[in-house]
């Protein structure tokens, strides 16, 4: 008998070993996540860490709108001068030109310019009374008054606008892309230097401790604010909490309508310094060479007329 149950014994022993091999297997494997039959995760439609979409990045504030009030007028080399502002432009973001030709009515070279110039880009027009256009009285007064005036209109009656920035961008000085980046940020009124004006390589804010104390200029230093036009930005707040800020005609003297405008909004010690404390020149008074056309045929003898 005992003989019968070893035998038996011997025979199971096999397959008992086999099965508890099988279990031992099969409890050491990670479970396999429950797919739905959507191809998704298991219960509540979690997905596997690995599947799972990365985080979106939230959108980055809008930055202030740059708006760039550019007086024009007709002459030979107008459209070569406005080819490269707008060409400066274009790598602006977030920039509104304003350009406002010295004239009864928009001329068709400028309005095919800003057709073709791909910039956001207001165009007006405003002549100069002829009695204002003698040899030493101010320029553009008329232009950038119609600049601020549509500025003002187009805010009158729009919720709290976004944060922006307005600078007087004459069509003949050269400008430095870091330059934008600079005015920005300004709070009230920016300043910084300019390159080739008033007979000197350039004139700047005199600036210690973070706040302007004078004036390295070649002339009238006595002026409030003795600074070039392409020497400062203001703020759209400033703008439009001063809507009698204007550039003056009557009692402003030569070279005097900066500190004419600037005395209306702000103060000296309110000014705030740019380009590295007032140390880079990032805008250049370059004026474009008077052109040579003393060969140019009284009446027109060419055989198609092209627009220069």
């Amino acid at each position: 008998m005992k003989s019968l149950l070893f035998s038996r014994f011997l025979l199971l022993l096999p397959w008992v070993l086999i099965v508890i091999i099988v279990l031992d297997i099969d409890s050491s494997r990670a479970p396999l996540p429950a797919l739905s039959p959507r191809g998704g995760g298991g219960s509540g439609g979690a997905r596997p860490a690995a599947a799972r979409a990365p985080p979106q990045r939230r959108p980055e504030a809008a930055l202030p709108t740059i708006y760039a009030i550019t007086p024009t007028y007709s002459r030979p080399v107008q459209k070569a001068e406005l080819t490269r502002l707008a060409n400066t432009f274009r790598q602006v973001a977030r920039l509104h030109w304003i350009l406002v030709e010295d004239a009864a009515a928009r001329s068709e070279l400028v309005s095919r310019f800003v057709a073709g110039a791909g910039l956001p880009c207001t165009h007006l027009h405003v002549p100069t009374p002829r009695r204002y256009k003698r040899p030493g009285l101010p320029r553009a007064t008329e232009q950038r008054n119609a600049g601020l005036a549509w500025l003002r209109q187009r805010h009158q009656h729009l919720p709290p606008p976004q944060p922006g920035v307005l600078f007087f961008a004459d069509d003949d000085n050269t400008y430095s892309l870091e330059l934008f980046q600079e005015m920005r940020t300004t709070r009230k009124v920016s300043v910084w230097p300019v390159g080739l004006v008033g007979g000197r390589r350039y004139e700047r804010p005199v600036v210690e401790n973070g706040k302007v104390v004078g004036w390295y200029t070649g002339w009238r230093a006595d002026r409030p604010f003795a600074i070039d036009m392409a020497g400062f930005a203001v703020s759209l707040q400033v703008i439009l909490s001063h809507p009698k800020a204007v550039f003056k005609r009557r009692g402003s003297q030569p070279g005097m309508q900066e500190s004419d405008f600037l005395k209306q909004i702000t103060t000296v010690e309110e000014l705030e310094p740019k380009a590295n404390n007032c140390t880079k020149v990032l805008v250049w008074h370059t004026r474009t060479e008077k052109v040579n056309l003393a060969n140019e045929p009284k009446y027109h003898l060419d055989t198609v007329n092209i627009e220069v």
